[in-house]
C-alpha cells in the first residue's frame, strides 16, 4: 500500500465536496445553527415565563409566594387588574395569570383551603403544560413554609443534604448541545462517507479508479481519512465556538483528549458508512438505509435516556454499537473533567469496534469492487 496515492485520493475527496454545496450546506448548518437551535429551542425546563398577578389579598402570605416566582424558571410577576390580565393573555403578552382572592391568608390560617385561579395560554404548550405544576410546587411550598413558620421545629431523624455536581443551575442546554454535537458527528460521518462512494458510482468515476494503479484498501482508506477530517474539524470548532462560545456551556475535561475519542469514533463510523454504501445503490436507498441504522444508533446508546433505564438485552445489544462507548466518554470528559485513566476502557472499545468494522469494510468493498471490474 503507498501512503502518497492514499494523500492524494483524499485530496481527491476533499475537492469532490468543496464542488457539492449542498454537502457543505449540510455541514455549516449541522454544526451551527441547528446545533444552536437543538440545545435553546423547546427546552424541557421552565425558562422566562412571563406571569400576570392578581393579588386581591394583599397580605403578607400572598407577597412571599410573589416573590417565589422569580427567573430563570419565570420572569418578575407583573401586578395588574383582573381586566388586564385577561387582555394580556389573549395578546400573547403572558403565558400565566394567577389571582389571589381576598382572604386568602385569614382562610389559610384558620384551616379552610381557599382556592387560587391559574389562567394558562395554552398555545405555548411546552411552557403552559410544564409550568402548571411549577406554580402548584412553588406556591404549595411557600404556604406549607409559612403555617411552619411559627410551629417548634422538630429534629428530624434523617436530614438529605442533595448537592449538585457538573451543572449545579441544571441548565438543560448545557447537556441538550453537547448530546447534539455527538449525534450530528454521527450522523454526518454517516452522510459524508456513504455520499462519496456512492457518487464514484453514479457519476461513473469509479470505473475510473478501476482502471489506475490503485488498490480497493487504498479508496477506501482516502475516504476514510478525508471524511473523518472535515468532520472532526467541524465537531472541534463547534464545540469550541458554538458551545463554548455562544451557549456558554463549561467544559470541564480536555478537548484534545475528546477530540482523540472523537477521531476514534470517526474510524468506526466511516467504515460503518462504507458497509451502507456497498449495500444501497443509490442515495435515496441509502437515506433509507440509514434511518433504520441511525435511530437506533442515537436514541438507545445513552445520549437521550440513560441506559440503566434499558432492559439487559438492550445494554448488552448496544455495547457492540460505537456510539454507546463514544456517548460515555464524551460526557465522563466533557461534563466531570476525566483523563485518560478513567475513560481508556471507552477508547480500547472504539479501537476494537473500529478495527472489526474497518476490516469487514474492507472486505466487502473489495468484493464490490471486483463484481464491478
Amino acid at each position: 500500500m503507498r501512503w502518497k496515492t492514499v494523500l492524494q485520493l483524499g485530496y481527491k475527496e476533499l475537492w469532490a465536496l468543496w464542488r457539492d454545496p449542498m454537502l457543505l450546506i449540510l455541514i455549516g448548518y449541522t454544526f451551527t445553527l441547528g446545533l444552536y437551535g437543538a440545545a435553546t429551542s423547546a427546552p424541557e425546563s421552565l425558562h422566562k415565563a412571563p406571569m400576570a398577578w392578581i393579588d386581591e389579598d394583599q397580605s403578607q402570605l400572598s407577597m412571599r409566594m410573589a416573590s417565589a416566582l422569580y427567573p430563570p424558571h419565570f420572569m418578575n410577576p407583573v401586578p395588574l387588574g383582573p381586566q388586564a390580565a385577561d387582555a394580556g393573555l389573549d395578546s400573547g403578552r403572558y403565558t400565566f395569570a394567577l389571582t389571589i382572592p381576598a382572604g386568602f391568608e385569614r382562610d389559610i390560617k384558620a384551616g379552610r383551603q381557599p382556592e387560587l385561579q391559574l389562567k394558562v395560554d395554552a398555545t405555548r404548550m411546552n411552557q403552559a403544560f410544564v409550568g402548571s405544576g411549577y406554580v402548584q410546587a412553588i406556591l404549595s411550598q411557600e404556604v406549607a413554609a409559612y403555617l411552619d413558620r411559627d410551629a417548634p421545629a422538630a429534629t428530624p431523624s434523617v436530614e438529605l443534604a442533595t448537592r449538585v455536581r457538573f451543572n449545579q443551575s441544571l441548565t438543560t442546554s448545557w447537556f441538550t448541545a453537547v448530546m447534539e454535537l455527538i449525534n450530528n458527528v454521527t450522523m454526518l460521518t454517516l452522510v459524508l462517507t456513504g455520499a462519496a462512494l456512492i457518487r464514484e458510482r453514479e457519476h461513473g468515476t469509479i470505473e475510473h479508479l478501476l482502471v489506475m494503479p490503485v488498490t480497493p484498501l487504498e479508496i477506501m482508506l482516502a475516504k476514510v481519512w478525508a471524511m473523518g477530517l472535515v468532520v472532526l474539524v467541524a465537531s472541534g470548532a463547534a464545540l469550541v465556538g458554538v458551545i463554548q462560545g455562544f451557549l456558554a456551556v463549561p467544559i470541564n475535561g480536555s478537548l484534545p483528549l475528546f477530540l482523540a475519542g472523537t477521531a476514534l469514533h470517526l474510524f468506526a463510523c466511516t467504515a460503518l458508512g462504507i458497509v451502507m454504501a456497498t449495500v444501497a445503490r443509490s442515495m435515496p436507498q441509502f437515506g433509507l438505509l440509514l434511518v433504520l441504522i441511525l435511530l437506533p444508533l442515537q436514541m438507545l446508546s445513552g445520549g437521550q435516556t440513560p441506559r440503566e433505564n434499558m432492559p439487559q438485552l438492550v445494554q448488552q445489544v448496544m455495547m457492540l454499537a460505537p456510539t454507546t462507548h463514544y456517548v460515555a466518554l464524551a460526557q465522563a470528559i466533557l461534563f466531570r473533567g476525566a483523563g485518560f485513566d478513567v475513560v481508556w476502557p471507552q477508547f480500547a472499545a472504539l479501537l476494537a469496534l473500529g478495527g472489526g468494522a474497518f476490516a469487514y469494510a474492507a472486505a466487502r468493498f473489495r468484493r464490490t469492487i471486483a463484481s464491478m471490474s
